[in-house]
């Protein structure tokens, strides 16, 4: 990081550190902390810190984005453009596109873009690896601006299935008239948590063992969703079995590359573009990153900027350990630890809690498999912020230290 980052605030934060303060009311506020889930993994005074390192860090990224002198301003793109190292390609807001992939799944659900921009059938699309997106400029300024392209059903047309209708099995499957199809499930879970018809399209199929890898799959008219069972550790399985309720790791079932089947298939051009002068290779710190749980509605959302980028429910401190309100800031995290702690009478000892991050002394954002009360209003914890085991995964692996978590009624 330049020097001219790091100086300014060294000397701030050795001044506030000095005076008795603290960034975001840490010490004031872990002082007052009631018992929670964990014990704080650092000292106020290194966690304001490690904070401040992380966001000056942060900072100089976004930093990097702001034009230099130097480049002729008649060679920089008229819109937001970043690029891929990953696929070698940009992705712009020119139609809308750069937005629509950040706001709707990124990588987990779309994949990298695998083309730039290109015409196709009259329409301005852009592949990734797992979709195609679309410009549709009658809906331009409406949510319909940016639609996901048909990859399914254009891929059984020419030759994978077609698949047969079926008639409505009455047992509880969730089945789709348009179509003459069900969903069930782990698929029917990720097809309604992930984006439902918007994102996915209705089933153009049954599940059925795919010839090769023997993966169970199923196809949708935007889409084909795969299974991938191992994903789960045992240990989560045996807590599925025990508790009755079914939990769901970020990548059990997985969005297959049918962007760049469709792509190979139609003869596209994949190489890399040459890539365009003052355009910020992509992460999602060239973005202020930000979280808002809200202890009233028991939900959290999560913004790149003014963007919001995911949305998730939560179940926070029972009265006696009520989670803390303020704006605070990650300063640790672990992809895995136990639970140990007492207070308020309660002594626990809870294995295996996945994809923690701590924001204000003991209490952490996590993964929590012991119950289903997410978003139910039931508040369930000693102060921490639980989250479902996928949900709690997509933020640990978005998130970095240093993003700021705002906790309000």
């Amino acid at each position: 990081m330049p020097a001219r980052f790091l100086r300014p605030l060294s000397l701030t934060l050795l001044v506030l550190m000095l005076s008795g303060l603290s960034l975001f009311g840490v010490r004031d506020t872990w002082a007052g902390l009631q018992a929670t889930d964990f014990v704080a993994t650092r000292s106020p005074r290194e966690a304001a810190a490690i904070i401040a390192e992380a966001q000056a860090r942060d900072a100089a990224v976004r930093q990097s984005l702001s034009p230099q002198q130097s480049i002729d301003a008649s060679m920089l793109p008229f819109t937001p453009t970043v690029y891929f190292e990953q696929s070698g390609h940009h992705l712009s807001n020119r139609a809308g596109f750069l937005d629509y992939w950040r706001a709707n799944g990124q990588m987990v659900i779309f994949g990298y873009p695998i083309t730039e921009e290109i015409v196709e059938n009259g329409l301005i699309v852009q592949y990734f690896e797992r979709a195609r997106f679309e410009y549709h400029p009658g809906s331009s300024g409406t949510a319909g601006q940016v639609r996901l392209g048909l990859i399914g059903s254009e891929m059984a047309a020419i030759g994978y299935g077609p698949f047969a209708r079926i008639d409505d099995p009455q047992n509880g499957y969730r089945y789709f008239p348009e179509t003459g199809h069900t969903v069930w499930g782990e698929f029917r879970n990720y097809w309604q948590k992930r984006g439902g018809v918007e994102i996915f399209g209705y089933p153009i199929s049954e599940e059925f063992g795919e010839n090769g890898n023997g993966r169970t799959v199923q196809l949708f008219e935007r889409a084909k969703l795969e299974y991938y069972p191992e994903d789960m550790s045992g240990f989560l399985r045996g807590a599925e079995r025990a508790n009755g309720f079914n939990l769901n790791t970020l990548f059990e079932v997985q969005v297959s590359d049918l962007g760049r089947q469709l792509a190979i298939t139609k003869g596209l051009n994949l190489n890399p573009a040459l890539r365009l002068p003052n355009v910020a290779t992509w992460t999602p710190a060239l973005w202020q990153r930000h979280i808002e749980v809200n202890l009233s509605t028991q939900r959290l959302n999560a913004y790149e900027g003014e963007l919001q980028v995911y949305s998730a429910p939560v179940a926070t401190g029972k009265d006696g350990f009520n989670t803390p309100v303020g704006e605070y800031a990650i300063y640790d995290r672990y992809s895995m630890q136990t639970m140990v702690g007492s207070g308020g009478g309660e002594t626990w000892n809870v294995p295996n809690i996945p994809w923690v991050m701590y924001v204000v002394g003991g209490v952490a954002l996590h993964g929590t498999y012991w119950h289903d009360a997410h978003g139910t209003g039931v508040r369930m914890s000693h102060g921490c912020i639980n989250l479902k085991i996928d949900d709690a995964e997509w933020l640990y692996r978005w998130a970095d230290l240093g993003t700021t978590v705002n906790i309000s009624y």
